[in-house]
């Protein structure tokens, strides 16, 4: 059974005493960015889908409810080995995704699309989710007006209708994953061709083509920047395994980066991190696929690299915070860019609490590092930021405690117990 975080539970801490190198195997989860997608796909069709390999995480659970709040019923069999998500659509669905769960992650937009191309119709909720900085769904909005849907906006939901939806060209003005999956889903029931241009390439789309090719759908291109979609007259359920977690891999190499050591990433796939890879090495990581994922030795202090965030194949945005503790421990002085996101760095003012040498500067953070960290309270805004300062923490003298760790848990299925089994010192409190 999962420990993970409960946000309604008392336990919100994650406690780490640092100073333990790493050793051991350590297995990442299913991608809770393909993950969330996949399971709003089940809305394009009537029937039962198992996938597998989906994480034990809050985000999965509240998508679960959102997909509830459509008539659909949600369940794990736990009957074999590993469990499995069994979702049933039924024959009439229920277009609507309302607030309280909308705002409570922003993947939840993602079920625009199949309700449109199911139902003609959908009224979701402006999306929340992490807190850092505007992420507006304009591209979404543009994107699916090339394909005949005509939206209104009011007393905070989207109301999309599309009564005859046809198909057209896009060009994206930014490879915008979310705008990308919404536009498959919807385009794979349109009349006629849709060709996306400038689509994203990340894996976790091309999971998402690959779900939507098995229940009947006609994609081409997947994995490049042009994704051609003839539309069908029908769909069917289907099931599917989720491809691993990259960014969850990248938190724990970072963490042995940060600690020292030799790990085993069971299940990563070096393909899918290609560029992170490359750059811990240039920091001084020995870093290798092998048949049972990514094999990785931190012998000593690591070097600076500057580092800078693009659409994938380049360096993921949400590896930053891991760059970021990286280099606050690291020899010398190394850049950090964000090119993606306005107000990613909330989480340096915390890092800096820790003793760590950090000046922000619109969307750069210039990092001087230092030896060693220094425990102290600080607190998690978003997912990857608290995981960010638990693997910090792995280099303080002494206690970190970092608090508001259900943020944590939206993306990690009990990150204190796989680490534990690492030789770190972390536990729930």
């Amino acid at each position: 059974m999962s420990t993970s975080v409960d946000p309604s539970s008392s336990e919100t801490n994650l406690v780490v005493v640092g100073g333990a190198r790493l050793e051991g195997t350590i297995r990442v989860g299913g991608a809770k960015n393909s993950a969330l997608k996949l399971m709003a796909a089940t809305l394009l069709a009537e029937g039962t889908y198992r996938l597998a390999n989906v994480p034990r995480i809050t985000d999965v659970a509240l998508m679960s409810d959102l997909l509830r709040a459509t008539g659909a019923s949600v369940h794990w069999d736990e009957s074999g080995p590993d469990a499995v998500l069994v979702i049933d659509i039924p024959a009439v669905i229920e277009p609507v995704a309302p607030y309280e769960l909308v705002e409570q992650f922003r993947a939840s937009i993602v079920v625009l699309g199949p309700m449109l191309a199911r139902c003609g119709e959908a009224r979701v909720a402006l999306p929340g989710g992490d807190d850092f900085g505007p992420r507006p769904i304009d591209m979404h909005v543009r994107g699916l007006s090339e394909l005949g849907v005509e939206f209104e906006t009011s007393h905070g939901y989207i109301h999309a209708s599309a009564p005859n939806l046809r198909g057209a060209r896009v060009l994206l003005e930014f490879p915008s994953v979310g705008a990308t999956e919404n536009l498959l889903m919807a385009a794979v029931r349109a009349k006629g061709a849709t060709v996306i241009d400038n689509a994203a390439r990340e894996p976790e789309i091309a999971d998402l083509c690959e779900l939507l090719n098995k229940m009947g759908a006609k994609i081409e291109g997947s994995g490049s920047s042009t994704l051609l979609v003839e539309g069908v007259e029908e769909l069917h359920c289907a099931d599917h395994t989720v491809i691993p977690d990259r960014i969850e891999a990248a938190t724990y190499l970072a963490a042995l980066g940060i600690a020292g050591g030799e790990v085993t990433v069971e299940g990563a796939r070096h393909a899918h991190m290609a560029m992170l890879c490359q750059k811990l090495g240039e920091m001084g990581m020995r870093i290798s696929p092998d048949a049972d994922g990514i094999w990785a030795f931190a012998g000593g202090r690591l070097r600076s690299s500057d580092c800078s965030t693009l659409p994938y194949p380049g360096l993921a945005t949400d590896f930053k915070p891991f760059l970021v503790a990286l280099l606050a421990t690291a020899e010398g002085v190394g850049i950090v860019t964000e090119n993606l996101f306005s107000g990613r760095f909330r989480y340096v003012d915390e890092l800096r609490r820790m003793g760590a040498d950090i000046r922000t500067d619109s969307h750069h953070a210039v990092v001087r590092g230092v030896e060693r960290l220094s425990g102290a309270p600080v607190k998690a805004h978003d997912i990857r930021a608290g995981a960010a300062l638990v693997i910090a923490a792995l280099a303080a003298d002494g206690e970190t405690v970092v608090s508001e760790a259900h943020h944590v848990a939206r993306g990690y299925d009990d990150i204190a117990a796989k680490l534990r089994g690492l030789g770190a010192d972390v536990r729930l409190a």
